[in-house]
């Protein structure tokens, strides 16, 4: 009896241990659908939740071009996954998305040499780095994770349309909730700068841009979505200072171990608005662990969405 009591308590620990980590997994895609004959460009594809969503968007028998920064880790992960997959219909692309020039650059490719895009996954971004500026004097968050994606976006979307329906992914982030408003009066923070004030302005950013974008597109069979993926352990932190992130990292471990997603379980959320037939006639929503989600009252707000876009076409020279 005495003997099969802690038996019974670590059973029962693990069992616990077991459930909680299958909580914090969060949502998975069971949405069987098929992209064989469709195309689907995802940015930031060749690490973390952008290289697990072009392998499943790979397996289900699409086209998938991977735009991304590195070519070198680019084309490792393309190797990889037409290995894994048998899929050879992988397609490596040249994005920087801190250029302009390489935004237009890949979009007039695209639209060369593509006859359709069915699926866009605005997937990379960078997060909490100090404060640096792209190639054409953008705050970097605000450049890399909206202002480079605003622009692929709009110069693709004739073929997007084209290729209806149709869907467009941006990958948000929770931390939309930490930024009150968009600072319209110092956007590439030249006044103050703080690196957890630009990342979270990005991603409600990101979240604007989609409920704008939804409006715009209304008629057209193209639908679109913005999602927090969770917290997954990715590349994400390389910019958190690194005595901080080890420090982090050993007091926090057995916590970080059972509540971070791995990169496949962080990409579900992503696929899931890319593929799942139940959302062939929904647009504009929030997405977190698969299902919508409110996002904050900021990220809400129509007119300031209008005031984002209008500041937005002016920055990346949309109207020339």
């Amino acid at each position: 009896m005495t003997a099969a009591l802690p038996v019974g308590v670590g059973v029962g620990a693990i069992g616990a241990v077991y459930l909680l980590r299958q909580y914090f997994k969060g949502g998975v895609c069971k949405s069987n659908a098929r992209l064989d004959d469709k195309t689907v460009l995802i940015t930031g594809a060749n690490t973390g939740i952008g290289k697990e969503t072009a392998r499943d968007m790979a397996r289900r028998g699409a086209r998938v071009i991977m735009a991304c920064r590195d070519l070198d880790k680019a084309n490792k992960a393309a190797d990889e996954i037409k290995q894994e997959t048998g899929n050879e219909n992988i397609v490596v692309k040249k994005l920087d998305l801190a250029s302009l020039k390489s935004v237009r650059d890949l979009a007039a490719d695209i639209n060369k040499e593509e006859s359709q895009l069915n699926i866009l996954i605005n997937n990379a971004g960078l997060m909490w780095c100090p404060r640096m500026e792209t190639e054409d004097g953008f705050e970097m968050h605000i450049g890399v994770n909206h202002l480079g994606h605003f622009l692929l976006t709009n110069l693709l979307l004739d073929l997007i349309k084209k290729s209806s329906p149709s869907r467009i992914v941006t990958v948000s982030s929770m931390g939309h909730t930490f930024a009150k408003e968009i600072n319209f009066d110092d956007i590439n923070a030249e006044k103050s700068y703080n690196r957890i004030n630009a990342y979270s302005q990005s991603k409600l950013a990101n979240i604007l841009f989609t409920r704008e974008l939804s409006k715009k597109l209304q008629g057209t069979k193209v639908t679109v979505y913005s999602l927090h993926p969770g917290a997954v352990r990715t590349e994400l932190d390389r910019y958190i200072p690194a005595y901080f992130r080890y420090a982090m990292y050993f007091l926090l471990y057995p916590i970080l171990a059972l509540t971070l997603k791995s990169s496949k379980d962080g990409a579900q959320t992503s696929i899931q608005c890319a593929v799942a037939e139940e959302l062939k006639d929904v647009s504009g929503l929030y997405f977190s662990d698969c299902v919508p989600k409110q996002p904050t009252p900021a990220a809400q707000d129509d007119e300031a969405a209008r005031k984002l876009w209008e500041v937005s076409v002016k920055m990346v020279g949309l109207e020339e």
